[in-house]
């Protein structure tokens, strides 16, 4: 058995069980661990150097917060408050190294994540089961987020991603039961529209998206003529009336049509989700009022993948999700 711990902090055992299988157990104390560099490299059978440089990246790219996920403690045989890493530090570092040690940690992380997917809300059970209607509904939407990770393997931003989704989303549960029985109302969405997207501006901006992310030659190259019909579908009109009246029921449309079209040969999720982000903030919607992001981006990350996984009748449940997460309720 590796045992990797600090005894006031916490500690990671990892081992083999009697099928010869690499087993994980993580003690927490005060629902966390705090590793030094120095523990993690040796979770990980990695150089110290390695995760010196992962950790760096990852308070660079505000992964995470620098400030709320290192301390400074005094431990035995230190003359000195050594720097000591949180779980959530731990966990990035794992899904970064390159050895046969952090594999099997993404594997173990994977499973936890899919555990907490299908079993998490048994523990809402007893309060949730007062709200006629909602525990059902929270249930369907478990199953319906797990069964969207069971179609691919993510990485470790992507779920995280799918939990973001799914905690954002809590607030909502009363409109799948109002959808369920047919009387769902849309709110707290905007009908003030300050841009109106056509094709040819849409296609000028795939051109620029080309110049970042264009290192394939395929890379924003239509392969038919779907991605100028995706623009127009959700201006369609009927009876003289909109079909998708708000700006968020358009861009929510937007977004699954371009990826569902998958217009071009390269590069469908990422333009998909680029037009998006670009029709909310044309239409001043990207931003609250204090200047946060409406939709976080692993939330962005998680609802991209999960439009293009799923099956179409999960049409309608895709589009309400994305149009709550952008509302006015955000």
């Amino acid at each position: 058995m590796d045992r990797i711990s600090d005894a006031p902090r916490g500690e990671i055992a990892i081992y083999r069980d009697g099928d010869k299988k690499v087993r994980i157990d993580v003690n927490l104390r005060g629902k966390t661990i705090w590793l030094t560099q120095g523990q993690i490299a040796a979770l990980f059978q990695a150089d110290r150097s390695v995760v010196t440089k992962h950790i760096s990246n990852i308070f660079k790219s505000k992964e995470l917060e620098e400030k709320s996920n290192v301390q400074k403690m005094h431990i035995a045989f230190s003359d000195k408050p050594v720097k000591m890493y949180s779980l959530d530090v731990v966990i990035s570092v794992g899904y970064r190294v390159n050895s046969k040690r952090a594999t099997q940690f993404r594997i173990w992380a994977t499973d936890v994540l899919k555990r907490h997917l299908t079993n998490g809300y048994t523990l809402n059970e007893k309060r949730l089961r007062e709200k006629t209607g909602r525990l059902e509904n929270l249930q369907r939407s478990i199953r319906f987020i797990a069964g969207i990770k069971e179609r691919k393997e993510l990485d470790h931003r992507e779920a995280m991603g799918l939990l973001d989704v799914i905690s954002d989303y809590n607030y909502g549960l009363g409109l799948l039961d109002d959808y369920d029985n047919k009387k769902i109302k849309i709110t707290k969405v905007t009908s003030d529209e300050k841009f109106r997207l056509d094709y040819e501006s849409a296609l000028g901006a795939v051109g620029e998206l080309r110049k970042k992310f264009g290192s394939c030659s395929f890379f924003g190259k239509e392969k038919d003529k779907t991605f100028r019909s995706s623009i127009g579908m959700i201006y369609q009109t009927f009876d003289g009336k909109e079909l998708y009246p708000s700006v968020e029921e358009k861009a929510a449309n937007l977004l699954y049509f371009i990826v569902k079209n998958h217009s071009f040969i390269d590069g469908n999720k990422r333009i998909a989700a680029s037009i998006f982000l670009w029709f909310l903030e044309k239409n001043k919607l990207l931003y609250r009022r204090d200047g946060v992001k409406r939709l976080a981006d692993n939330a962005l990350v998680a609802l991209t993948l999960m439009t293009a996984e799923s099956d179409p009748a999960e049409r309608d449940i895709i589009v309400k999700i994305v149009v709550n997460l952008i509302n006015g309720d955000n």
